[in-house]
């Protein structure tokens, strides 16, 4: 137990950095003009932790292409194929409330060859399977790493990418998510499912490859106390020639008032210098997936079918348009701001859900229903465009950045678990939902989406510009 004294030195020490740290806003751009050219280790670094996002969408892809196959093959039930499907959730939300501690204590790169462990291990269950009980040993391997790599991602780009492009650079977690759901929708057509298990393995092997040219993030370093391979890791990220002085001096100061304050458990993110930071990471984690997004990207092809309208071309279509619309998200990202993103993408969302509810009352009762189809993939082609342009991808990177780094492992860890239960609970929940009233359900989400909406204008700030000290010392003070 800290004496209470003690611990209010620390809060006073926290509070006295934060006037420094705000006005160091508003220092010039000069540092970063001159660093342009030189940020080719921190693009290979971030192009290396995507792979482990690449590897996320691939697991999340799998079961759709393949369930006929599977099923034929092993001779497995419905029921049996549906264990298999939603067992990768479950060993996301353990790989979620596991991997911050780890990332922790081993470092963002161990983490990551950690999770990266898992998913390998279980592609290979997977491809050998002979029966059920491997093929669901695998799978919440492969959901394992999945629910590690969705933290230990975002948190390693935040902590190693400039101000002006850790929103960009973040951002491609969520691209390269998309990517790896969206190929293995297309080649799960052409290959064996024992084939496209192996084809995992492939974004595992180039990023535990990389690792090995990419430095430790440097903050992490310096919470441990490396004060040399910190410098060094800084270096190599900024460019051997660019003056790190200022930069390091700033996170050192920061992490040494940090660790003036006791050790972060549980319990102490309810205190009241963490709590606005935990109550915008939570929130933000419910606000995307509360929305609906689980249950209509697992059934998207049920709905075109529901509403009269080829599953297939929807299906197509809706794949296609992820990608495109998530990098334009990317590239605006740290020109617009976080907030307005996500502002933008919550309005398509509710427009989205409003529209698909109307092809629904509409079909149901009988009215224009030549109408129906054309309203329906409309309203779920208005969704998911909103969806990948900001709710998608801006809650990762505001979650990566609001934490301070003695609290990040146990707060991130509970963000992350968040969203993988809220996101079991939705896809759970969709089809109860649809057999009570199927525009019902798309109303009812268009006002939880509201609700996000002012959830987004009255709680979340804005991150765009500031280092990540900035933003943590203006929100837990």
């Amino acid at each position: 137990m800290i004496p209470r004294r003690d611990e209010e030195q620390g809060e006073n020490s926290l509070q006295e950095t934060v006037e420094p740290l705000l006005q160091k806003e508003k220092i010039s751009a000069d540092e970063d003009q001159n660093s342009r050219g030189r940020r080719w280790m921190v693009y290979l670094s971030t192009f290396v932790a995507v792979c482990g996002s690449y590897a996320f969408g691939a697991c999340a892809g799998y079961s759709s292409p393949t369930q006929s196959a599977i099923e034929e093959d092993l001779g497995l039930s419905l029921a049996e194929y549906s264990l298999f499907g939603s067992i990768l959730t479950f060993g996301a939300m353990i790989g979620a409330i596991t991997i911050g501690p780890i990332a922790d204590l081993i470092g963002r790169k161990g983490a990551m060859r950690f999770s990266s462990g898992f998913c390998v291990a279980g592609w290979l269950a997977i491809y050998f399977a002979q029966g059920p009980l491997p093929l669901d040993i695998g799978r919440l391997a492969t959901g394992y790493g999945m629910g590690a790599f969705s933290y230990v991602v975002p948190v390693f780009i935040a902590e190693i990418a400039p101000k002006n492009l850790r929103g960009a650079l973040t951002a491609l977690n969520q691209v390269m998510i998309v990517c790896g759901v969206s190929v293995a929708y297309i080649i799960g057509t052409v290959l064996t499912w024992r084939a496209l298990a192996l084809t995992g393995l492939i974004p595992c092997a180039i990023l535990l490859l990389g690792l090995f040219f990419i430095p430790e993030s440097p903050r992490w370093l310096a919470k441990i106390g490396r004060e040399k391979d910190f410098e060094a890791s800084l270096q190599r990220l900024r460019g051997k020639d660019a003056d790190i002085s200022h930069e390091a001096a700033e996170i050192k100061d920061y992490i040494e008032t940090l660790q003036q304050l006791p050790k972060a458990k549980l319990l102490d993110l309810f205190q009241r210098r963490y709590l606005r930071s935990v109550i915008i990471g939570v929130g933000l984690m419910v606000c995307q997936q509360l929305g609906g997004i689980n249950g209509i990207c697992f059934y998207v092809a049920s709905i075109f079918d529901s509403a009269g309208f080829s599953s297939t071309i929807g299906t197509i279509v809706y794949a296609c348009l992820q990608i495109p619309v998530t990098a334009i998200g990317a590239v605006f990202i740290d020109r617009v701001g976080r907030k307005p993103l996500l502002l933008v993408s919550g309005s398509g969302l509710v427009l989205g859900c409003l529209i698909t509810a109307v092809a629904f009352y509409l079909k149901t009762y009988e009215i224009a229903v030549d109408a129906a189809p054309i309203l329906a993939v409309t309203g779920i082609l208005v969704y998911i465009g909103s969806f990948s342009g900001g709710m998608g991808a801006v809650p990762w990177v505001i979650m990566s950045e609001i934490f301070p780094i003695n609290v990040k492992g146990v707060a991130g860890s509970i963000a992350t678990l968040t969203n993988w239960f809220i996101a079991w609970l939705v896809s759970y929940t969709y089809n109860f939902l649809v057999s009570w009233s199927s525009y019902g359900t798309f109303v009812l989400y268009a006002l939880i989406n509201v609700l996000a909406i002012l959830f987004i204008i009255f709680i979340v700030p804005e991150t765009k510009g500031r280092t990540l000290e900035q933003i943590q010392a203006a929100i837990n003070v």
